[in-house]
């Protein structure tokens, strides 16, 4: 009985020791996309919004290996990036709550249905989501913290060339209905996109 036991914990133990190793593997892969594989689109966006998909190994870690795992991913990236923050951090709390409002969603409808159909809708459910918050999070958080460091005009000038004639009193109209939602719609897209496009082929390994 002792040894069965003993067996026991020695697998909970494995088993632990490689979910870890697997989340460590995957927040590194998604700090380098976070770090450097992005890119403006100036001629659609404000230079300041950059296309980036570094969700995309916490969503394939979270339909693998449960929300908590594809959570896990986002928190730490953005702690990682902290240190090399130039927003004050801000930024990287806003891209930790957009993050996780796509993951969890998605990987908790996922749970309960494991199914392809379950992975698209828990992907789009969580795509929704993350629009919904980046629209809060822009207006309510990130906006007024970069308009109170460098001024209105600062924030005015940056979107000029884009949104001609725009105010202070008609900047968010502008800036979060053809700015930040189709911005993260297109973010969203490509996130689960690539995600339906190598979950096939990463899944194996993850689930060894």
């Amino acid at each position: 009985m002792e040894q069965v036991q003993q067996t026991e914990k020695q697998n909970k133990s494995r088993f632990t020791t490689k979910t870890l190793a697997k989340v460590a593997v995957l927040t590194a892969l998604s700090f380098v996309l976070y770090m450097w594989v992005k890119f403006p689109l100036p001629m659609l966006f404000p230079s300041f919004l950059d296309i980036q998909v570094s969700e995309l190994p916490a969503l394939i870690g979270g339909f693998s290996m449960g929300p908590l795992a594809g959570c896990v991913v986002i928190v730490i990236k953005c702690l990682i990036k902290m240190p090399f923050s130039t927003t004050g951090c801000v930024g990287e709390l806003g891209d930790l709550i957009f993050g996780i409002a796509f993951v969890l969603p998605a990987t908790l409808i996922y749970r309960k249905h494991k199914t392809k159909k379950g992975a698209l809708i828990g992907a789009l459910v969580g795509a929704l989501c993350s629009v919904a918050a980046a629209v809060l999070i822009n207006w309510l958080m990130l906006i007024p913290f970069y308009a109170g460091l460098y001024g209105w005009d600062a924030i005015l000038g940056m979107v000029s060339a884009l949104y001609p004639g725009v105010t202070q009193q008609t900047f968010y109209g502008y800036y979060l209905t053809i700015g930040v939602i189709p911005f993260n719609i297109l973010r969203c897209a490509l996130v689960v996109l690539f995600t339906f496009l190598l979950y096939k082929h990463v899944s194996p390994i993850l689930h060894m």
